[in-house]
């Protein structure tokens, strides 16, 4: 890659970290009074439905949840992004990993609230942040290819260690969510949580999506594939930042509501002490720079 490739991509990285440091700052401080009022949804399920903000017409404890979220994306995840977005521009190989995890982050986020909100005047920015984000892991990816880098891993990766955890994780969500599954289709929509939704967005999402790419993942690695080990370095960002969100988001809920669900904070909480001990195994293993480069006064990187 040259100078000029690396400081698109870090350019790139930084505009989506602005978008999402509008839409996460709009959701969190122009979300309303908390006014709601009591509805029934078309399903028959009664529920406390927010009247005021841009996240209007939605449940008010999914609004809550997003309060924690929007939090975490304007004061954590978007500040990571341009401080490793700017070590991208400098031809950071580790940069360049650890910002198409936070891509990962921010596509799963703005794909699940441009699904799960009622339509409002954010919906656009939602669909603007996951595509570019889409097309960010595309980027980085290709370039990761082209790059070789693979090969480049030594050392006493812990892929064993990244592989058990995930696969815990993935059985762990796949468990959680057939249960709310299996509790609707009896007919307990509010055990399933079907609170002024059609149908189960998050759940669909994550053993649509999420599950199979972390047990591939997971399945790469345990085998120690060159790949794998690239694959991990990028997810194991995601399931960080991802985790520490969702423990946000219910602490967040749980404050505004009085009722906290302790087993998956405890969970996510859990799995999120792991991800971080191994990210900073992970990443101590990692290549700093994988791009050698004399262009434009950078002839250090070569030395």
């Amino acid at each position: 890659m040259t100078v000029h490739d690396h400081r698109s991509m870090g350019l790139f990285a930084a505009v989506v970290a602005l978008l999402a440091a509008v839409a996460a700052g709009v959701g969190l401080f122009a979300r309303g009074d908390g006014s709601y009022e009591m509805v029934t949804s078309v399903r028959g399920v009664t529920y406390a439905m927010a009247t005021g903000g841009v996240y209007a017409n939605n449940a008010l404890r999914v609004v809550s949840e997003g309060v924690g979220w929007d939090a975490f994306t304007l004061f954590v995840a978007v500040p990571m992004m341009l401080i490793a977005g700017a070590w991208m521009a400098e031809g950071s190989f580790r940069g360049r990993l650890f910002v198409a995890g936070l891509f990962g982050y921010l596509l799963y986020q703005y794909l699940e609230y441009a699904m799960t909100w009622a339509f409002g005047p954010l919906f656009p920015l939602f669909i603007g942040i996951f595509g570019a984000s889409l097309i960010g892991l595309i980027w980085i990816g290709s370039s990761l290819v082209a790059d070789d880098i693979a090969s480049r891993f030594r050392g006493p990766f812990p892929d064993r260690q990244f592989a058990v955890a995930t696969f815990v994780m993935a059985g762990l969500l796949t468990v959680l969510w057939t249960r709310r599954i299996a509790a609707g289709l009896t007919g307990d929509l509010e055990a399933a949580g079907l609170e002024g939704e059609t149908t189960l967005v998050v759940q669909a999402l994550d053993l649509g999506i999420v599950v199979p790419i972390s047990v591939l993942i997971a399945a790469l690695t345990w085998r120690h594939s060159p790949v794998g080990r690239v694959l991990a370095t990028i997810y194991v960002v995601t399931s960080i930042a991802m985790s520490a969100a969702i423990v946000a988001m219910l602490m967040s809920a749980g404050i505004a509501t009085g009722s906290f669900e302790l087993p998956p904070m405890i969970m996510f909480g859990g799995f999120l002490a792991v991800m971080i001990v191994l990210a900073s195994r992970m990443y101590r293993l990692t290549p700093a720079f994988a791009a050698r480069t004399k262009e434009r006064g950078l002839g250090w990187l070569s030395k």
